[in-house]
C-alpha cells in the first residue's frame, strides 16, 4: 500500500519539526495510540489499537527515525505486531519546507500487512489507511500549530549559561548579594 500528500501548517518549521519529535504530541494525533514512549534520541515505542473491517487489534511498535536532516525531513520506520490479527510494517518519508502560510509537510508512506488482516481485501485496508492518515494529519496541523517551541537565541542563553565556569557562578553569585550586604551595613552604622 502506498499513500502520499501533503498538509499546509500554520507554524515555524522549528515548531513543526519538534512537534513531530514529541511523543505525547504524536500519541494524541496517531488514531487508536494508547501510548508512545521514545526510547533513545531516534527510536520510540508505541502501543496502538486499530479496527480495520470486522478486525480489532492491539498492535505493539518500535519506530525508528533515520536520515534526520533537522528540521527539514526525515524517514520513520516501524513495525507493529498485532498478535493472530496480523502485523504490519512500513515508513514514512516526511519533508517540511517554509512557505509563506507556515510549513508545508510532504510525506509518501509505504506499509505491508500480513496475518488475518491481509484477507480483508486492499480496498477496506487502503481506505482505512487513508481515513487514519487523514484524521493524523488534521489532528497533527492543529496541535503543530499551537505548540511552543522555545526561540533559538533564548535556547543558546540556557546553553551558555550552563557552560559558565565554576568561578564565574560564583562571582555572579557575589555580584548579586552585594547590594543587599551594603544597605544591612548602612543600617548598623547608624
Amino acid at each position: 500500500m502506498k499513500m502520499n500528500g501533503e498538509e499546509v501548517i500554520k507554524a515555524p518549521i522549528e515548531t513543526v519539526w519538534a512537534a513531530l519529535n514529541d511523543p505525547e504530541i504524536l500519541r494524541q494525533c496517531i488514531p487508536g495510540c494508547e501510548s508512545i514512549t521514545k526510547t533513545s534520541a531516534t527510536s520510540m515505542k508505541a502501543r496502538v489499537v486499530a479496527k480495520v473491517g470486522p478486525v480489532k487489534a492491539g498492535f505493539n511498535g518500535n519506530v525508528e527515525l533515520k536520515d534526520l536532516k533537522p528540521p527539514h525531513s526525515y524517514r520513520i520506520e516501524g513495525k507493529g505486531e498485532g498478535g493472530l490479527a496480523g502485523f504490519a510494517t512500513g515508513g514514512a518519508s516526511i519533508q517540511l519546507e517554509e512557505v509563506p502560510e507556515g510549513t508545508r509537510m510532504t510525506y509518501d508512506v509505504d506499509a505491508q500487512i500480513g496475518g488475518k488482516l491481509a484477507m480483508l481485501g486492499s480496498r477496506l485496508i487502503d481506505s482505512t489507511a487513508q481515513s487514519m492518515a487523514t484524521q493524523f494529519f488534521e489532528k497533527f496541523a492543529t496541535l503543530a500549530a499551537q505548540h511552543k517551541v522555545a526561540p533559538a537565541r533564548a535556547v543558546a542563553k540556557k546553553a551558555a549559561a550552563k557552560k559558565k565556569s565554576p568561578a564565574k557562578k560564583v562571582a555572579a553569585k557575589k555580584a548579586a548579594k552585594a547590594p543587599v550586604k551594603k544597605k544591612a551595613a548602612k543600617k548598623k552604622k547608624k
